[in-house]
Parts: structure tokens; sequence; C-alpha cells
């Protein structure tokens, strides 16, 4: 029996659907989930969520936030979050870019425009390294390599 998961950003539903595991990236570690976990609340840092599904597997960038684990379902409410799949690569560099130069400039008088550059450039950072790790491409060796492997017999 799946468990059901939904992860939402701020703007919108990112994932709705059943999932055989979730592993999220909480803020004491990665933390996977199966049905019928104990409840369970924690806040979220920065990290990718896997969702595991029928053998297949898909990719989230999270930028913080919390995540309700009851037995039946897994809630994660992030501040930022989207589908490894939909990163456009040449957006996250040119936030990347004006994270860095906002940043070299040296801290602004304005200690929250700081802050917000530095989680930009955190943010940006782990797009570019979520879509170089599990982007389009890797993530069609991985299902094809999972696929093969199942037809073997054997598991990944």
């Amino acid at each position: 029996m799946p468990i059901r998961c939904e992860v939402v950003s701020q703007d919108r539903m990112v994932y709705e659907g059943d999932a055989d595991m979730v592993i999220v990236p909480g803020e004491m570690g990665l933390m996977g989930i199966l049905p019928n976990h104990a409840p369970l609340l924690s806040t979220l840092k920065y990290g990718i969520l896997t969702v595991r599904s029928q053998g297949k597997e898909e990719y989230f960038t999270v930028a913080g936030g919390i995540v309700e684990i009851q037995p039946d379902i897994v809630t994660v409410l992030a501040d930022a979050a989207e589908n490894v799949l939909e990163i456009d690569i040449n957006r996250a560099e040119a936030a990347r870019r004006r994270a860095e130069e906002f940043l070299t400039k040296g801290p602004p008088p304005d200690t929250d425009s700081y802050l917000k550059m530095e989680a930009a450039l955190k943010r940006s950072n782990l797009r570019l390294e979520a879509a170089r790790r599990f982007g389009r491409s890797q993530t069609q060796l991985r299902m094809t390599s999972i696929d093969s492997g199942a037809e073997k017999g054997e598991h990944k």
C-alpha cells in the first residue's frame, strides 16, 4: 500500500501522488519515509527530495520549509520547490552570477538584502547541482538502469 505525497511551494502544488517511499532533506539529515510511518513534524534544509514510485524516481529541489508525516500521507510545505526536470539552467546560472556579484560588493547597510542574496545564491547552487546530477539525461540513464535491473531481478 503506497503513501500519499504532496509537495507544495508558496505559489503552487509541485507534486501530488502516491509513492512507495519519500526521501526528504530533514534538518538533521535525510529521512526515508515508508507507508505507515510514525507521525512526525520536521523542518527541512536545502536539498533534494526524492519520490520513489513503481520502480521510478522523481527528484525535486527543496529550499527549506517543513514536512508533516502521517501514516498515510507526507505533506511538504516548502519555501521554494521545483521538479528537477523543470529547472532552467541558464536562468539558474544568471541568478547565481547576480547573487555572487551583489555579495562581492560587501555587506550592504540593509542586512535583509544581504541575507536575501545569500539565500538566492544557495538556491541557485542547489538548482544547478540538482540539474547536473538528476537532469533529463541523467534521469533517463538511471531509469533505464533501474528497469534493466528489475528485468534481471536486481534491485538498485
